[in-house]
């Protein structure tokens, strides 16, 4: 019977992306349900770093695939890669991130390899036979246990459910899988990379502060307040789908249901009401500050902090504090 979890990292110019770094205390949390081993596969060009950081975070192995056909992400060369991973390990469970990546890879997988999933999860339990994924359901407002039985089963890790994991001070041991990708197809080549600017000055992937703008502000053009704000913490500037789709801000910065799920240290909502397809996509950040006139915003009720006061009062004040 297969045994062990194997966890699928991501990497980001030759690093560990931080959504791995949590998966890694994901499969740990999974290896003590499934029993076995846990293996980290990490797939790209030119990873060593990449590798030799995984290695040194409590994983029992690390597998390295590493080729020219994986030096940009695309759909077909990484699904293949992560296949035959799978096939070499055959383990009772394969953990992705919550990722574009996670979430592309994952159900396709899944659905080779005949195997059940279980999205966005943010807790594992059962044992070898069943192992038990616990996720949100309704917009967040309900826990769904999904019991996973059979040889294999999948699952992603929603955004911020589990903590980075430390280095531990010992090292596992890294060996490296050759791939023929001869059999791979190849539909799509990435020919370069656009990067779009950050208006708070840090990426909403990575940042530790979001500040997020809604329709509160009324235009586009109060949205420099957030973007003051935003700068003045680090952080990064996010929107909420109403002022996306009015024309205001840019698809890349939509918190959401249908945009981005974050889970930053600090998330502070300006003139958002908070709508349960909103809230999906940041309820998983470890400090919420909201900041609305109305007491009676959905917002507050997830919020640690809340504000209620006129945005165009409280914006300012706030950001000549923090400069000062």
């Amino acid at each position: 019977m297969p045994n062990g979890v194997l966890i699928v990292a991501e990497t980001h110019d030759g690093a560990l992306r931080p959504a791995s770094i949590e998966l890694i205390s994901a499969g740990l949390a999974a290896k003590a349900v499934a029993g076995g081993s846990l293996t980290a596969v990490v797939l790209g060009e030119g990873i060593v770093t990449a590798a030799s950081d995984l290695a040194s975070r409590g994983v029992d192995a690390v597998t390295v695939v590493d080729h020219t056909r994986l030096a940009q992400f695309t759909t077909d060369a990484y699904a293949f890669a992560v296949e035959q991973a799978i096939r070499a390990a055959d383990p009772r469970l394969v953990i992705f991130t919550g990722t574009t990546a996670g979430r592309d890879l994952a159900p396709r997988l899944a659905a080779r390899l005949q195997a059940p999933l279980a999205a966005n999860v943010t807790a594992i339990g059962g044992d070898a036979s069943e192992i038990i994924a616990t996720r949100p359901v309704l917009g967040g407002r309900v826990q769904s246990d999904v019991r996973l039985g059979g040889d294999l089963a999948m699952l992603t890790i929603g955004p911020g459910a589990f903590p980075k994991a430390e280095a531990t001070g010992s090292s596992a041991s890294i060996e490296t899988l050759d791939v023929d990708f001869s059999g791979a197809p190849e539909r799509v080549r990435v020919t370069g990379v656009a990067t779009v600017d950050a208006g708070g000055g840090a990426s909403l992937a990575n940042a530790d502060v979001i500040v997020a703008g809604g329709r509160g502000l009324k235009e586009p053009d109060n949205f420099g307040l957030i973007e003051q704000l935003a700068a003045a913490m680090g952080g990064a500037v996010a929107a909420s789908r109403a002022v996306v789709d009015a024309g205001w801000r840019p698809h890349h910065e939509q918190i959401g249901q249908t945009g981005k799920t974050v889970a930053p240290k600090l998330y502070i909502a300006v003139g958002i009401s908070g709508a349960v397809q909103h809230n999906v996509g940041m309820q998983g950040s470890e400090r919420i500050v909201a900041i609305n006139r109305d007491p009676d915003a959905p917002i507050f009720k997830i919020a640690s902090f809340g504000i209620v006061g006129d945005l165009f009062d409280v914006l300012p004040e706030l950001t000549k504090q923090l400069k000062a």
